[in-house]
């Protein structure tokens, strides 16, 4: 997924950690799920405490939400859809999605020394 917002295999707890430094109403971010197979997350910053809303993908490819309780679930086409209603206020998360929490790039540092360490001669 090319999302700068998708964090892929992270853990809950890492999840919170990284919400919990923006501090910001309205952060969000997509992760994996740890307890549902090809299910994702969709982690929303708000008040002090991350909401978890599941993202399924169906067989046709869209992709299915569970928002609030007693809401019926939303289908998108893509994840790009889904991302931009939730953008707008009232539609049945916690609070509209604002801020995206962006994944960390490798640096360039730690690039290079992992090239230079397999393009080295083998012994």
């Amino acid at each position: 997924m090319e999302f700068p917002f998708f964090h892929g295999k992270i853990t809950r707890k890492t999840c919170e950690e990284l919400m919990s430094k923006t501090r910001k109403n309205g952060s969000y971010l997509i992760r994996e799920s740890e307890s549902m197979e090809g299910a994702l997350c969709l982690c929303v910053f708000f008040e002090g405490l991350v909401y978890t809303y599941r993202i399924f993908k169906e067989h046709q490819g869209y992709f299915r939400i569970q928002t609030t309780e007693g809401v019926p679930d939303r289908i998108f086409r893509t994840l790009k859809d889904l991302i931009y209603t939730f953008e707008k206020p009232d539609q049945g998360l916690i609070i509209n999605l604002r801020y995206p929490v962006k994944k960390q790039k490798v640096s360039q540092r730690k690039s290079g020394a992992i090239h230079i360490l397999l393009s080295g001669p083998a012994t």
